[in-house]
């Protein structure tokens, strides 16, 4: 039977239209909606297997599919505020499109949802970090000597201290990682940075926001913590090397500081044997006043 003009403009538009799918990653959220009648699913395998089958499907007809973390508690609360009733399938359709404007998403790109997942599940982790990070700065306030926004100075001041640690750096690829000791638990970010033709890091925007909240957090706070860079460049040996947080500020690591901190398991004690190929050693000057004296806030 032939397609009517009607039918057949609507599947072109129906390839134009991205979708997003809210997946349960784990077997907890996975058992957590099957408390719902309309959910149908009773087996998580099968459940992954159906949706990486839909997936291939789109992508084999030109569809761009996005893949959101769905959240059963955030999920529950979103109706409890929305008035919707959670177990019917437009409700989780409704909060699968919020999701995609807000939640973590990664788009499906035909890699096997085993190795998408863990991406996802990360990408969920640095979304949350930054929020977490970004809401204590912003309880800070102002400081009660001279009336400036904590948190919008430490931002600024971590954002300088960035940009400096970049220009310093040697050409190549860079990563870089913040820990600051916070409550509950430490918090971690990290950035990638490459460089583009004319030499310039190329950052990616939401590592680099997520990147300079904690750091801010972290000199605004005078907390314990530390931010460790490594280098690589083609033809020559990766270097490592890196900073303690002192007060508003950065204080370099000497070689064996930087040694002892790579080559010790974190969780046990243990020494760890040093990578071969690399170098352990101080950071280069980042100039100007990277841990300045004067007014605390």
């Amino acid at each position: 039977m032939a397609l009517t003009d009607d039918q057949t403009m609507r599947r072109i538009l129906r390839r134009e239209i991205a979708g997003t799918i809210g997946l349960l990653t784990d077997e907890h959220d996975f058992r957590a909606m099957r408390r719902y009648r309309s959910f149908t699913f009773d087996d998580h395998k099968i459940y992954l297997e159906q949706v990486e089958a839909l997936l291939r499907t789109r992508a084999s007809q030109g569809r761009h599919t996005t893949i959101a973390l769905f959240d059963p508690q955030e999920y529950a609360d979103y109706c409890a505020e929305a008035g919707l009733d959670p177990d019917v399938q437009s409700s989780r359709t409704r909060f699968t499109a919020e999701l995609a404007t807000t939640g973590p998403t990664v788009p499906y790109d035909g890699r096997p949802l085993s190795d998408i997942v863990p991406t996802l599940v990360d990408e969920a982790v640095r979304q949350a970090t930054w929020e977490y990070a970004a809401t204590l700065l912003a309880r800070l306030g102002s400081c009660v000597t001279c009336g400036e926004d904590i948190g919008r100075a430490a931002f600024t001041r971590a954002s300088d201290l960035l940009v400096r640690i970049l220009d310093t750096a040697r050409p190549g690829r860079r990563h870089l990682v913040c820990s600051v000791s916070a409550t509950p638990e430490t918090l971690v970010a990290v950035l990638h940075a490459d460089e583009d033709a004319q030499g310039a890091a190329r950052l990616d925007e939401a590592e680099a926001l997520e990147f300079t909240t904690v750091l801010a957090l972290g000199l605004a706070t005078r907390s314990p913590g530390g931010l460790v860079m490594r280098t690589s460049a083609r033809g020559s040996s990766d270097r490592i090397y890196g900073w303690r947080l002192r007060g508003d500020g950065l204080e370099p690591l000497n070689a064996g500081e930087v040694f002892d901190a790579y080559c010790t398991d974190i969780e046990s004690g243990d020494l760890i044997s040093p990578e071969s190929g690399v170098d352990y050693c101080m950071p280069p000057d980042l100039g100007g006043d990277a841990a300045p004296p004067g007014h605390q806030h």
